[in-house]
């Protein structure tokens, strides 16, 4: 007879399918609209312009105390994944227009958005229905699903697009997601109390807010839909890449107006400015955040720009498909698990160097790649099987290098705020990440492919050079 212990060795089915329903709408959104835009003619403008559909990813925490307090984590999950399924579906009939970039562009946005929420809605589910215990325990259940949905996204789905075009692909995926849709509707169990009725938050929200929103999003749409060469060449203006680099500049100088900024967040005394005070109020914190800022930059910009680079050398994108969405994502898994062994066994300290070269060395390889088959579009076995090899390991120092970074953020939370700290610098990490992307097409034009990617590694000098400065390093001399 099996014993209730031995029945919480595995996790409810609900938590499998929650988090393949985070990983899959991302995918979407991130893995397949670089392809998108590139072979339905983009400029490499455009393709680096898609960094933005990851900025509601880094901003969800806006909007997140909307899920807490009004209805309940199910009921948003619930009404987000069908809404999510609709515009997947949606987007596949964009795709059949003459000139679908523009329209579908939008639908990415707007599936970012909603993907991002139910982010919020499916985190705060697993958190209400599980205790601490099996939170834990069931961490790495979660983390398996979020990426197989990952490579069935970027892999498979981008595969069948190169069969049965992106409007059948995008079809497929909202019979995909609507499947698992169903599922919560029937099985999904119900964990907690409702606050308020979701319906409630337009009464609650000022209405001056609500009409402010509505009329300066009816001025932008009005303003592209009569200018819409200024919206085709908007990714050109130097604006975009500039702002981009300013933001970037802004977060790496925070440690100057970090003082002006505790002041003002004192004066608030709530929850929120109390965690964000104690986490950056402690000794190295200044290094630390310049860290965050840098470490991911040239990481970055190589993954908007690596399908165009493959493009150009006879890689299409179900070959693409196969080797990064398939191969490279298998392998950044694996390198995550290896790096979180080399860590528990070795130390943090002693391997970072290991795991941060790791990461960094593999970008010349897409120098190689694209300097010894440059303007050669014939795609043999051989530049295949070298082109694959290339990304598996790549991807696996990706994996490597994540772990790293990922153990060094953990370290870094203080006991009573760890969720807000982790929030909060990931999403320093994040918006450095995205900010970044915004002028990676732009570069790629000046200096061409093989210099690009001698930059990306080059831009990852500085943040190794910190690695002997930074705190964290050693679990038993941890700053709280």
């Amino acid at each position: 007879m099996t014993s209730q212990s031995d029945k919480k060795k595995f996790p409810p089915p609900w938590v499998f399918s929650i988090y393949f329903a985070e990983g899959f709408p991302y995918s979407l959104v991130r893995q397949i609209s670089t392809v998108f835009f590139k072979d339905l003619g983009a400029s490499l403008e455009w393709v680096g312009f898609t960094s933005i559909f990851g900025l509601p990813y880094v901003f969800k925490f806006l909007w997140s105390p909307f899920i807490d307090n009004y209805g309940t984590k199910r009921k948003w999950l619930l009404l987000i994944q069908g809404v999510i399924t609709l515009f997947i579906l949606l987007i596949s009939f964009l795709c059949l227009k003459s000139n679908p970039l523009a329209f579908v562009g939008v639908g990415f946005l707007f599936l970012s958005i909603l993907s991002a929420t139910n982010d919020i809605a499916s985190d705060g589910y697993y958190l209400e229905a599980l205790n601490r215990e099996e939170q834990s325990k069931f961490v790495g259940f979660q983390s398996l699903s979020y990426r197989l949905a990952l490579i069935l996204g970027g892999g498979g789905i981008l595969y069948l697009s190169s069969i049965i075009k992106f409007s059948g692909a995008f079809f497929v995926s909202s019979l995909i997601f609507g499947a698992v849709f169903i599922f919560h509707i029937n099985f999904l169990p119900k964990v907690e109390e409702e606050k308020a009725k979701i319906g409630s938050i337009i009464r609650d929200i000022s209405k001056t807010k609500v009409i402010l929103f509505l009329a300066i999003f009816f001025l932008i749409a009005l303003y592209f839909s009569n200018n819409k060469e200024v919206l085709i060449n908007l990714p050109k203006y130097p604006i975009v890449p500039y702002s981009g680099l300013f933001i970037i500049a802004l977060l790496a100088l925070f440690p100057l107006i970090f003082p002006i900024v505790k002041a003002k967040l004192k004066e608030r005394k709530n929850a929120y400015s109390e965690s964000f005070i104690a986490y950056f109020d402690r000794e190295k914190m200044s290094i630390f955040l310049i860290f965050l800022v840098l470490y991911r930059l040239g990481e970055s910009l190589i993954l908007n720009m690596l399908y165009p680079m493959l493009k150009t050398i006879g890689f299409e994108r179900g070959d693409y498909g196969i080797i990064y969405g398939t191969f490279g994502v298998t392998s950044s898994i694996l390198g995550g698990i290896a790096g979180g062994a080399l860590i528990s066994k070795f130390g943090l300290k002693k391997v970072a160097w290991y795991l941060v070269l790791a990461q960094n060395i593999p970008n010349l390889f897409y120098a190689f790649l694209s300097q010894i088959y440059e303007g050669d579009l014939v795609l043999t076995k051989t530049k295949f099987f070298i082109t694959s090899a290339f990304v598996v390991i790549e991807t696996f120092g990706a994996g490597l290098g994540t772990s790293f970074f990922m153990v060094l953020i953990m370290r870094s939370t203080l006991k009573e705020f760890k969720a807000s700290n982790m929030a909060t610098a990931t999403g320093i990490m994040n918006i450095a990440s995205s900010m970044v992307g915004l002028f990676s097409g732009a570069l790629v034009n000046a200096v061409g492919f093989s210099t690009f990617f001698i930059i990306t590694f080059i831009l990852t000098i500085p943040s190794m050079v910190m690695i002997p400065f930074l705190p964290f390093l050693n679990e038993e001399k941890r700053l709280d």
